[in-house]
């Protein structure tokens, strides 16, 4: 994540995990969203690339990383068959 800091990486991370697991109706203790928020902005951060699309700042990182914990939680449920929203 481009311009924010660790603290900052962490937090865009607890958070995005927290509005992925509330918008695919989940429920993860604050490590898994944690956990889930950071390989989602990997993840997001991929797509962006793949997308040319530039994202710097906290708020373009929380909504990219955000959008790589849908998409990665989505995935997760394919796999493991269950049915997703």
């Amino acid at each position: 994540m481009e311009g924010v800091g660790w603290f900052a990486t962490i937090v865009i991370g607890i958070l995005a995990g927290w509005i992925a697991e509330k918008v695919t109706s989940r429920d993860h203790g604050l490590i898994m969203n944690l956990i889930i928020g950071l390989v989602g902005a990997l993840v997001g951060g991929w797509l962006a690339q793949v997308a040319g699309i530039a994202y710097t700042g906290w708020w373009a990182s929380l909504l990219v990383s955000t959008v790589g914990a849908i998409v990665l939680l989505w995935i997760w449920g394919m796999l493991r068959g269950r049915k997703t929203v």
